[in-house]
């Protein structure tokens, strides 16, 4: 069944409006959007942009996968031409990727980007979403790279298991798995390993030990859980399957090791400046929708209903009135 972002969409784009870049639609003009959502902000085609290429990027998971799709999208619907690499992995490969000129930008994380780029603590990053935003922008900058604004939702990383496990063991927060996560075995993405948001932070700042920690696949976290391999599993805050199972639960972070992100597209500065000013106004545009339940929903049409990145991405656009 084909999912709707109505209630989620509709608070936001209704009242979304940049004045390049988009076009009011009269009041004798009906919305068509299977959303609901107020028509407006639609992108114009701006035919001088068909001279730049905007090679696009994106880290190896689902909702990089749907936000590097929007990105593209959107940058198409401006009139660009737009190449695509989504699913090169790590966010130390696409930021290498982006460093080398193999790509021209890709959407990340801020807290990511503070911690795994700039050598930040954890507990150290802002909890006010835009001094973390300035910092990562700052920081970026150093480095010849464009941060573009924010979107509205944040995610982090989460502990989380199978709430009968939860049950059984007596624990609701990351901290009362102190004595017992030495018989726990925790699964996580291979880059968590080294990640002080992740199994880094989990052993320094909460002081545990576990029975053993065990790479996995981005897209099989929910699924070692299932199987009864993990006992803890290492996701993310905005996937669907926390919206659609009752079963699974995660664990207050009660010391803060993971600092929620929200979601900037960093660009190359040389493209930027060859793109002009329609390149950043029309994925600035897009991401004000971007909501975490609107997240939560993009996720479950493509982990639970199956659709792809690209169809989820078109979807969003056209029925938040940013496309046709």
């Amino acid at each position: 069944m084909k999912r709707s972002l109505a209630l989620a969409l509709t608070a936001f784009v209704a009242f979304v409006g940049i004045a390049v870049l988009v076009t009011a639609c009269g009041s004798s003009k009906k919305n068509k959007s299977t959303t609901g959502a107020s028509s407006g902000t639609l992108i114009q085609k701006n035919t001088a942009n068909a001279g730049v290429t905007v090679k696009v990027g994106s880290k190896n998971f689902t909702e990089e996968f749907i936000l590097g799709e929007i990105d593209a999208q959107a940058l198409e619907a401006a009139g660009y031409k737009v190449k695509r690499d989504l699913n090169l992995g790590s966010e130390q490969i696409a930021f290498k990727a982006l460093k080398g000129g193999n790509i021209d930008g890709y959407p990340e994380y801020t807290s990511t980007a503070l911690t795994s780029f700039f050598g930040k603590k954890a507990t150290d990053i802002p909890s006010e979403a835009k001094q973390a935003v300035d910092q990562a922008q700052s920081d970026f900058a150093k480095v010849g790279l464009v941060a573009f604004a924010p979107t509205p939702f944040t995610s982090a990383n989460a502990v989380g298991m199978l709430k009968k496990k939860a049950d059984q063991l007596g624990v609701t927060k990351v901290s009362d798995l102190k004595g017992k996560s030495q018989n726990l075995t925790l699964y996580g993405s291979p880059e968590c390993r080294q990640r002080p948001d992740c199994l880094v932070g989990l052993e320094q700042n909460y002081g545990l030990k576990f029975k053993k920690f065990v790479p996995v696949d981005i897209g099989l976290r929910y699924e070692v859980l299932d199987k009864g391999q993990a006992d803890l599993s290492i996701i993310f805050t905005t996937d669907a399957q926390l919206s659609t199972r009752k079963d699974v639960i995660t664990l207050e972070d009660d010391k803060h090791v993971f600092p929620p992100g929200n979601v900037t597209f960093v660009a190359r500065k040389a493209t930027v400046d060859k793109a002009g000013p329609d390149m950043q106004k029309t994925i600035e545009l897009v991401q004000q929708g971007l909501t975490e339940k609107v997240l939560r929903e993009l996720n479950a049409r493509v982990d639970v209903d199956r659709e792809t990145p690209r169809q989820a991405a078109k979807e969003y656009l056209k029925e938040s009135g940013y496309t046709k």
